[in-house]
């Protein structure tokens, strides 16, 4: 009896794992049984709708890095991960032919052991810088291998930017004989450049000290106001960043769309020139 049920395992055991390969090993040229959605990010798609975008040109991709931090009493700890879900979809858009991988939100914050920088605040992750660059180069080579022939690195937060320069010249060094390239574009975290434009348009902004601000506040308003609470906000009188009232969300939401449309046509340029396209 006992070897009889032993034999019903084996077999059962055995059965399972040949449907579980066949699963995990699907027909990469098999047809798509229903309509794509409209989406641009890799994410949101199923992997026979990245397969198609790839086939039908889209050929480049954005990876975005956002960050988990301390950023004032008014908005989330992913704060950057909320202004990239906004501007990238933008970009993205009005580059054409371009899908977006999902937000690295794990990036350099500060010493963990001890608390350093940022995570000297509950709710901060960080990762070491060595981390960083090893999921940065993971992420990209994936992405290579699938087809994307022109991988956009972009960060949103200042920590970021030296990681992704080294990724990407590590890796253009890694390449040099394909069509890949690995293109990182610091003027998307042109912040200086920015509050500049804003201040042109008449925002006049007065530093409280905070990790905050007009143009983020209004970015994050744009895509979802609970991250910036703006509800709570407008209850306790508190609706008002560095002397600029947001107590108006139709309008600053307006704000952040406008912000989003500069800093997508600022990348735009920047990345055109370092494509010679």
């Amino acid at each position: 009896m006992l070897r009889l049920l032993t034999c019903i395992t084996v077999l059962l055991t055995a059965g399972f794992l040949a449907f579980a390969q066949k699963a995990m090993t699907p027909d990469p040229s098999g047809p798509r049984p229903i309509d794509a959605v409209d989406s641009v990010w890799i994410e949101d798609l199923t992997w026979m709708e990245v397969r198609d975008a790839l086939k039908a040109g889209k050929t480049t991709v954005l990876v975005p890095t956002g960050g988990v931090e301390q950023n004032g009493p008014y908005l989330v700890t992913g704060k950057h991960n909320v202004v990239l879900k906004g501007l990238c979809e933008i970009i993205a858009r009005k580059l054409g032919n371009t899908l977006v991988a999902p937000v690295v939100a794990f990036v350099p914050e500060g010493g963990i052991e001890p608390p350093s920088g940022h995570m000297k605040y509950p709710g901060t992750i960080s990762l070491t810088e060595e981390t960083y660059e090893r999921l940065l180069t993971d992420i990209c080579a994936s992405l290579k291998a699938h087809g994307f022939t022109r991988i956009v690195l972009l960060g949103d937060s200042g920590g970021n930017q030296k990681g992704m320069k080294a990724v990407a010249d590590k890796l253009n060094a890694r390449w040099a004989s394909g069509a890949a390239r690995a293109y990182f574009i610091p003027e998307f975290y042109d912040y200086g450049g920015l509050n500049k434009w804003v201040a042109s348009q008449g925002i006049k902004q007065t530093d409280e000290g905070l990790h905050d601000d007009f143009v983020m506040t209004a970015q994050m308003l744009a895509v979802d106001p609970a991250s910036a609470r703006h509800k709570q906000r407008v209850a306790a009188k508190k609706a008002t960043i560095n002397g600029v009232d947001v107590s108006d969300l139709a309008k600053t939401q307006e704000w952040g769309r406008k912000i989003f449309d500069y800093r997508a046509d600022v990348t735009i340029k920047a990345l055109q020139a370092a494509t010679g396209k």
